[in-house]
């Protein structure tokens, strides 16, 4: 285990609108306001976008991931983390349980999702010493103590 410790910071809610993509609102807000580290909650809908939901092996050493494409308005519910990658850039890593009638899927927005119509975010800064880094034995970025 890895840990640091951190206190909050300022506390923004934005209004996504039609059309936002996620992550990449976000990330450019946080980016704009200068908050390199944070959590972040979201509701709303998306129409639309790409999930990872899961590994392809669970054992394998080097991770694959599988990937759902949207089809149709889904209800999301969904939480994240924001931290600086290894470039100081804010990235964020939120995973979300989404719905449409009696089909729901959960995973990871990394890969994309469109706002539908609206979303709400709150996005609470963290003051602090974590960062992303690729970490090689898993093939993606991790938290790691600075």
């Amino acid at each position: 285990m890895q840990a640091a410790e951190a206190t909050l910071g300022r506390v923004f809610v934005l209004r996504l609108g039609d059309g936002d993509r996620v992550p990449g609102c976000i990330e450019e807000f946080a980016q704009d306001k200068g908050v390199l580290r944070g959590f972040c909650l979201l509701l709303g809908g998306v129409g639309g976008g790409k999930v990872v939901v899961g590994p392809e092996d669970g054992d394998a050493a080097r991770i694959t991931p599988m990937v759902a494409a949207l089809a149709g308005v889904h209800e999301i519910a969904a939480v994240g983390t924001l931290f600086p990658d290894e470039s100081g850039t804010p990235r964020l890593h939120m995973h979300a349980a989404l719905g449409r009638g009696g089909a729901p899927v959960v995973g990871c927005v990394r890969q994309g999702v469109n706002i539908w119509r609206l979303g709400e975010v709150v996005l609470v800064e963290l003051l602090g010493s974590m960062r992303r880094a690729v970490d090689p034995a898993f093939g993606f970025e991790v938290l790691k103590v600075e």
